[in-house]
């Protein structure tokens, strides 16, 4: 028989989490992890149960987050209803697409981050960069995972791709289909260990899931033959149990990831620019047509392309604009 504490270490629970607990909450309460988030409801998972509540929460300032899926949660422990959502070790969020004034929780206290992509047309650079920026700016482990390998006859040339981003970036080749070539995520997905998997639709993550679970429960659609998208097949935010104890936890396919309060993040993954950048002459330099521009000149040398030098402007100057407004909004 399993104690609570062992139970609740398989969900992920740890000293981060168990510090927050008060003498008197531990007594009233008891810690629930979310497992997924639906409209009006949350499932959530204790020690040996697991139910679905209403998340409002009843005694929070309305400064205080909604509970979004890998949060762990107090709830009472006669009326189960939710009293806080405890301090999070981590948050994945975006920009909201329907409205970029707000913002978008997406997962929280994750230990590594899955970027899917697929080896055909889709692939897209500077959606990983996005991607990276993301997992940085919370300081979450990112591994670059490429799908659908047995589609393509220059695998190499995806790798070599993706690894030119960021100097010691960890990239995977796996067919998700066949358990063999998975079986190299499996290092990632220890016990109470959770991944969260981001990428495109199309790109995999629902196949991943089910070949790493050994099962077929999550459906999967087919692309698009003509540019290579795919259709939403996951529709809610949802954690996986595996085998070895580690938790997978799926989330919808994004097109769009519009970055909030990412500068840190954007510093981290295009530090080869900004380490340019010092050379410049002006400190202000804004690497157009300025004398003494090194960034220019590096340009010029071949050793910094102009495409991700404007990728990394637009991503800047994005997120610029996004932390103007938070700021604003916050006084």
């Amino acid at each position: 028989m399993k104690s609570t504490e062992e139970a609740l270490e398989e969900l992920g629970w740890r000293v981060f989490f168990s510090e927050q607990v008060s003498v008197e909450e531990a007594l009233q309460c008891r810690p629930v992890r979310v497992m997924a988030v639906h409209r009006g409801e949350i499932d959530v998972a204790g020690a040996g149960s697991q139910y679905s509540i209403v998340p409002y929460i009843p005694y929070a300032r309305p400064s205080d987050d909604h509970p979004t899926v890998g949060d762990w949660l107090l709830i009472d422990e006669v009326t189960l209803q939710p009293i806080r959502v405890l301090r999070r070790l981590n948050l994945f969020k975006r920009r909201a697409s329907a409205d970029a004034r707000k913002e978008q929780m997406i997962a929280a206290n994750v230990d590594t981050l899955f970027i899917v992509a697929s080896c055909n047309q889709d692939f897209s650079i500077a959606r990983l960069e996005r991607y990276l920026v993301l997992a940085r700016e919370v300081e979450v482990n990112p591994v670059v995972v490429l799908t659908k390998t047995d589609l393509t006859d220059t695998p190499d040339a995806f790798v070599a791709a993706a690894r030119a981003i960021e100097s010691g970036l960890r990239v995977e080749t796996v067919n998700g289909r066949d358990p063999a070539s998975v079986s190299c995520l499996a290092t990632w997905c220890g016990k109470g260990e959770t991944v969260a998997l981001l990428g495109s639709s199309g790109v995999g993550k629902s196949t991943l899931v089910n070949t790493l679970r050994g099962s077929d429960d999550i459906a999967t659609q087919a692309i698009r033959a003509v540019d290579g998208t795919g259709r939403h097949t996951t529709t809610v935010r949802k954690m996986h149990r595996l085998d070895s104890g580690g938790w997978l936890l799926d989330t919808p396919g994004m097109r769009e990831l519009q970055l909030s309060d990412a500068a840190n993040g954007i510093s981290e993954v295009f530090e080869d620019i900004l380490r340019v950048a010092q050379g410049c002459r002006f400190s202000d330099c804004a690497h157009g047509g300025e004398p003494g521009c090194a960034v220019r000149a590096a340009i010029s040398m071949g050793t910094l392309t102009s495409e991700r030098v404007n990728r990394w402007g637009q991503l800047a100057a994005e997120d610029g604009v996004h932390s103007a407004y938070l700021t604003k909004r916050r006084r």
